[in-house]
């Protein structure tokens, strides 16, 4: 059997963590949506071995138990109890460490492709909770579609698809820890963005009441080590954005246009900036296929 699926890249247009657990996990509350820019991976069953097998065309990407496909995989598997040889291709597209989820997007996508292959029904919330063994991300990406996502990162609620809109991203050349991002949550005091009022923009397809409250607790924490991602959020607005912020730990950043015409616009001008920028869209509701 094979498979051929695409892995969305996540933005978080809301960040909030609102408390460390006392085993030191984040308590979080985040509105996320999943756009165009994907990754490509083939999923292939062998009869010749029972190994989890990973080739990719990324040097920055393990090949081995580390990459977190191979251990949404394994973790499938442990879960239905089957023992199946099995090789995963995977085309990168999305920038590595930029927050922006693409190992999380390729895990879930495993897990939705072996579900669907070996019919074994599980639901998206059953595939969630193997996810979120290997990353706090991948539940999100399970649903892969605009949702608020909390508690510690298992819980999604999927919501109404966004109003129209482009994104222009701008991903700096610096490389940022996220385990050490996470750690300084529990000793740094961060502003928490409104996400209620994030929320409600969004219910009501107000595209201005969106912009206007989108936020990122760790952006502060960040930027504080790494100034290049405040100069690209000002030089997004500077070229015509309505807004702009950083998704997850960072570094990537994107501004959010309400046309396509402005938001190429921006991209062109962001591009003779940053050598590494991306326009896209909100994905659709419907399941990221090829």
């Amino acid at each position: 059997m094979k498979r051929i699926v695409r892995a969305p890249a996540k933005l978080n247009l809301g960040l909030d963590a609102p408390f460390v657990h006392p085993d030191g996990s984040i308590e979080w509350r985040m509105v996320m949506t999943s756009i165009g820019l994907s990754d490509h991976i083939q999923i292939e069953t062998k009869s010749s071995h029972s190994a989890i097998r990973i080739f990719s065309d990324s040097s920055f990407l393990p090949n081995d138990r580390r990459n977190l496909a191979y251990q949404a995989a394994r973790l499938f598997f442990d879960k239905v109890g089957f023992k199946v040889g099995l090789e995963i291709s995977i085309e990168k597209n999305i920038p590595v460490a930029a927050g922006l989820g693409g190992g999380s997007s390729d895990a879930a996508a495993v897990l939705r492709a072996l579900n669907e292959m070996f019919e074994t029904g599980l639901s998206f919330e059953e595939l969630a909770q193997i996810g979120v063994q290997v990353d706090s991300d991948v539940p999100y990406c399970v649903y892969s579609r605009t949702a608020l996502v909390s508690g510690r990162g298992e819980i999604v609620t999927p919501l109404t698809k966004l109003p129209k809109m482009w994104f222009v991203l701008a991903k700096p050349h610096v490389s940022v820890s996220t385990p050490k991002i996470l750690k300084q949550l529990a000793t740094t005091s961060v502003s928490h963005p409104p996400i209620d009022e994030l929320l409600a923009g969004i219910e009501n397809q107000d595209y201005d009441r969106i912009v206007a409250n989108i936020g990122n607790s760790l952006e502060e924490i960040t930027t504080a080590g790494h100034p290049q991602i405040k100069t690209l959020k000002s030089r997004l607005i500077e070229y015509g954005a309505d807004g702009s912020q950083m998704s997850g730990s960072g570094p990537t950043v994107f501004g959010i246009c309400r046309t396509e015409s402005r938001a190429r616009r921006v991209y062109n001008s962001i591009s003779g900036f940053c050598n590494e920028a991306y326009i896209s869209q909100p994905e659709c509701d419907s399941h990221p296929v090829i």
